[in-house]
């Protein structure tokens, strides 16, 4: 399978995996929810994991990859807060963590730019 055809379904994949752990261990993401945003946080953890498997469903199939690519790339940089608080939230953990925490920032702009390629191809395939 070409590279073309398979980071699609790759990156829902990774959404797919993503939207299921929310469910599975959903404590780790309620601790980096914004406590500015209304609710509780694990209604914000259910509906971004709703979302995370929404969105790999879409980019799965053919018919709707553009929209959910494109909805994929504004995804990943609507949670940039919630990794922004993780970051703060950790500054004082082992290195380890403070690593991993950090360097969670940063990926955001590959996930964003993969989302939108993803998208720019599914163009010439519609």
């Amino acid at each position: 399978m070409p590279r073309s055809q398979r980071s699609p379904l790759l990156l829902a994949g990774l959404l797919a995996t993503a939207g299921v752990a929310h469910f599975a261990v959903p404590r780790q993401f309620d601790a980096v929810v914004p406590r500015s945003l209304p609710g509780s946080p694990r209604t914000w953890t259910y509906a971004s994991g709703v979302a995370e498997l929404a969105l790999a469903a879409g980019l799965a199939l053919p018919r709707t990859r553009k929209p959910a690519a494109l909805a994929a790339a504004a995804f990943f940089a609507g949670v940039f807060p919630a990794n922004v608080k993780m970051a703060v939230d950790w500054r004082d953990r082992p290195a380890p963590q403070k690593a991993l925490a950090i360097g969670r920032l940063p990926l955001q702009i590959p996930l964003v730019l993969w989302a939108r390629g993803v998208a720019k191809n599914a163009e010439g395939r519609a």
